[in-house]
């Protein structure tokens, strides 16, 4: 059966990006498996990346289930779409409900996008990455793809200025081949392969990137760019998530026990007609 509803999000997505004039490219679409399970982890610069990742399943004829912060889903109008798209909300104070959830839906032969830094990076380089993707991975027994999306940042992100009109801009996305990992795997040393792995694949996707102006507020400060070097841009986030944790922890005070319990339900079995 057709997921209307995620068809529907695409047709929008690219009428939005036809309004703005984005110049979208995306590479290494064939290594994302045609069905069953997997894993799709993807760097996380800008607040519009999952549009772009979210597009590139759909060229493989997949619908991916996005994996983020609770928070969304109480917000007006927004909530109501990433419920219908099916997304799996993470409550930090609750992360083992998240997981649980995610790790049926890949059994189920769903694509689950994973956030691996956890949080955007200001300095638009990879940060420490978490174990959850490699470790839903092996529990489920599917493999992961690595993803990088790069330009995105220029729209939307935190420390630079938003262009989200017409500004042309071009954005690159690249699909890494499979990593498989077998039952037993030191789970932290294999992150750390699919994080070397993923920064591999940023720098090719960077060095094959049509525009990259020095001093430029969305390029890394290695690239020649303005943003913030990751020791500094580190220290900026964790006071940011410092907040954010202490304003989490007066909501859940004033909410009570017994709230924020994750919904499960029937995976994605929508294939693209070609």
């Amino acid at each position: 059966m057709e997921d209307r509803f995620f068809a529907g999000l695409v047709v929008t997505s690219r009428a939005i990006s036809a309004v703005q004039g984005v110049r979208r490219r995306f590479f290494g679409v064939e290594n994302i498996p045609a069905e069953g399970g997997v894993v799709v982890t993807v760097n996380h610069t800008g607040y519009l990346d999952w549009m772009s990742v979210g597009l590139g399943l759909y060229e493989a004829g997949r619908c991916g289930r996005f994996m983020i912060k609770s928070e969304v889903h109480d917000v007006p109008v927004a909530g109501a779409i990433v419920r219908r798209a099916r997304t799996v909300p993470v409550d930090r104070s609750a992360g083992g409900d998240a997981y649980r959830v995610a790790v049926q839906r890949l059994r189920e032969g769903e694509a689950v996008i994973v956030y691996p830094e956890s949080t955007l990076s200001r300095s638009f380089e990879l940060k420490a990455f978490k174990t959850g993707a490699v470790r839903m991975a092996v529990e489920a027994g599917v493999p992961v793809v690595p993803a990088i999306v790069w330009g995105s940042q220029r729209q939307w992100t935190k420390g630079a200025r938003r262009r989200m009109g017409r500004a042309r801009i071009p954005i690159d996305v690249r699909f890494g081949p499979p990593q498989r990992y077998p039952r037993g795997v030191d789970v932290a040393a294999a992150t750390g392969e699919l994080r070397t792995v993923m920064e591999q694949l940023l720098h090719r996707v960077q060095d094959g990137y049509p525009d990259a102006p020095a001093g430029a507020d969305w390029l890394p400060r290695r690239l020649g760019g303005s943003a913030p070097s990751p020791e500094a841009a580190l220290v900026i986030e964790d006071a940011e998530a410092a907040e954010k944790a202490r304003r989490r922890a007066e909501k859940a005070a004033r909410r009570g026990p017994g709230k924020g319990a994750v919904r499960t339900g029937t995976g994605c079995e929508w294939t693209r007609r070609r």
